[in-house]
């Protein structure tokens, strides 16, 4: 392939971040978009220089001239979507979080292991370089065990029931759209924990706008980790080791920097270099899979992306969160 051609099914915020990442690499492009109508196809198209737009999903999933599919769509599409693209013979990478729940999430890799087509979860912040590089610095040992890890991801935003973050019909919440970065983080470093609790306040939509988590491990490490849709925090992440500390710097679920401090050493600032926005990393990896005939990615497996969405699955059972869909 001397291009990956991706298409982009949905035209939302997130649709056009990925847009822009994906035009800072030379060897990708964006060759067609769908939406659930022509005109905002086209006004999609038209920002990102895009030839083919389609009036419907399933017109994109089915043009010739794609070989990837970026999934933009709310979560509660996310199974749909993806089945369908898999289903045309398209490969995929969805958005995050990758299904509503588990049973949803299950459905989409048997589809995609019955079809042998590539599939994987959009968790960008997994491929961004300073995160690369904080990972291979903790599994070098460069900081020891890990004894503690502590992350948080909020905002706050105006309560509208109508919009995505409250909306239950849209699988509205902290946890799914926002708290599910540090979690993820947490599960690559240190894998399922054994034992969590967890405390979150419902809103008046009854979603989760506020939640706390606590996540212990077999060796007695801890994660202490929290999120929401109505608190502003600082976006930061603290990781403490048996010889040393990671800190990362601002927004650390964006490209970013980190602190790290070595017992004997002389403590070091790393910031790397970044192309584009931030997104195109992720891409770049879906097209070596591609290249290489690789179903899955090492990183994000389809089988992690499964416990992540377990994990949030008993974490809202303990809160009493059900959608309405479910």
């Amino acid at each position: 392939m001397d291009k990956i051609r991706w298409g982009i099914l949905g035209t939302g915020r997130i649709a056009g971040d990925f847009a822009t990442g994906l035009a800072a690499e030379s060897d990708a492009e964006i060759v067609a978009v769908g939406s659930r109508a022509q005109h905002t196809a086209d006004e999609f198209a038209d920002r990102f220089a895009i030839p083919n737009r389609h009036p419907t999903y399933d017109a994109l999933a089915a043009d010739p001239d794609v070989d990837i599919i970026y999934i933009a769509t709310p979560h509660t599409l996310h199974k749909e979507n993806t089945i369908s693209c898999l289903n045309a013979g398209k490969a995929v990478l969805c958005e995050k979080p990758f299904a509503i729940n588990s049973a949803e999430a299950q459905e989409m890799i048997d589809c995609a292991r019955t079809n042998g087509i590539f599939l994987m979860e959009a968790m960008w912040t997994r491929f961004l370089p300073h995160i690369r590089d904080m990972v291979r610095r903790i599994e070098d040992g460069q900081i020891g065990e890990i004894r503690l890890f502590q992350g948080d991801f909020c905002y706050r935003a105006p309560v509208n029931p109508a919009s995505r973050a409250f909306n239950p019909d849209l699988g509205g919440g902290a946890l799914l759209d926002i708290g599910v970065y540090p979690i993820s983080l947490v599960h690559h470093l240190l894998g399922s924990p054994a034992r969590i609790a967890s405390l979150a306040h419902l809103g008046e939509t009854g979603v989760d706008e506020l939640a706390g988590m606590l996540f212990q491990y077999e060796d007695g490490a801890l994660a202490v980790m929290s999120t929401a849709v109505r608190a502003n925090t600082p976006h930061s992440l603290h990781i403490s080791g048996t010889k040393g500390e990671i800190r990362a710097h601002d927004r650390w679920w964006a490209p970013s920097g980190f602190t790290i401090r070595r017992d004997g050493h002389e403590q070091e600032t790393v910031r790397p270099d970044f192309i584009g926005n931030g997104w195109n990393y992720q891409a770049v990896e879906c097209g070596r899979c591609l290249r290489e005939g690789l179903t899955e990615h090492e990183l994000m497996p389809l089988d992690e992306s499964l416990a992540i969405m377990r994990l949030m699955d008993g974490l809202r059972e303990d809160w009493g969160l059900r959608y309405p869909m479910e």
